[in-house]
């Protein structure tokens, strides 16, 4: 065992995949984990639906793009831990023939990535352990599985807010949808300092010793999806984007879903 995966496994540290796993109602998650989860969630009791309403986000954007744009490969970067409605099993419900490519660099995910890389018989589904930055990298290793010339749905789901320069966190994406061909899908979502209490959750969170995570104003997030054809209802907050039923709550963070022309 490698001394990251040793660190990653280290039942003293919190890490920030576990931490999400427990607010998600997982149980891949040990007690440090739960103490900080808890300590994030007494300053701001909205986390865990933050949370859920981002796994929601993800279930309701892969069936929009498999169901009603016909994509049928999904490249996940920052995959974090398996757990209900993951990519794979919310296109493949749509589509079974379609192929995922999980992306992490995080040794706790891989060593559950065995539960990511089910698929349909008809479909696929694979890890790259690799780095955010390294866009041609990623795509050079997905394009083994996935075919370069049809549309890709990119997501990255609460991932960004691990880069904390705006600057880099926008060219990192830009690399990556530049990579990508025509009618490719952007589908987005991170947290956003929308309130006095997420911003000082979030400051406990980071001097509790998990991987900090970096909150984005409105603005900056938005401006993720410069140059991409952003579609109804726009960039909105979680819980806001295409609700099987009306939903006005408010959470600290947004989302959105983007064509590449």
């Amino acid at each position: 065992m490698t001394d990251d995966l040793v660190s990653a496994l280290n039942a003293t540290v919190p890490h920030s995949a576990r931490v999400w796993n427990y607010w998600l109602g997982g149980k891949d998650n040990f007690a440090v984990d739960r103490a900080v989860g808890d300590q994030v969630r007494d300053v701001f009791p909205e986390i865990v639906e933050a949370a859920r309403y981002s796994r929601a986000f993800l279930r309701r954007a892969v069936t929009y793009l498999a169901a009603e744009c016909g994509i049928e490969q999904f490249l996940d970067i920052g995959t974090g831990l398996p757990t209900a409605d993951n990519t794979h099993e919310v296109a493949q419900r749509v589509v079974p023939q379609a192929r995922i490519i999980y992306v992490d660099n995080d040794p706790l995910v891989l060593v559950h990535a065995r539960a990511l890389l089910t698929s349909s018989p008809e479909g696929v589904t694979q890890y790259i352990n690799a780095d955010l930055h390294d866009a041609a990298g990623i795509v050079r290793e997905a394009e083994k599985t996935l075919d370069p010339n049809r549309p890709i749905a990119l997501m990255l789901l609460g991932v960004m807010g691990h880069v904390a320069d705006p600057d880099d966190a926008r060219g990192i994406v830009r690399g990556l949808v530049d990579l990508l061909p025509s009618g490719s899908y952007l589908a987005m979502s991170d947290g956003t300092a929308t309130s006095e209490r997420v911003i000082e959750s979030h400051r406990q969170y980071n001097e509790s010793g998990a991987v900090p995570y970096h909150l984005r104003e409105v603005d900056d997030f938005t401006s993720f999806f410069d140059g991409l054809d952003v579609v109804e209802p726009g960039i909105v907050p979680l819980g806001q984007w295409r609700p099987e039923t009306p939903d006005n709550t408010i959470v600290d963070g947004y989302c959105g879903v983007a064509r590449k022309p």
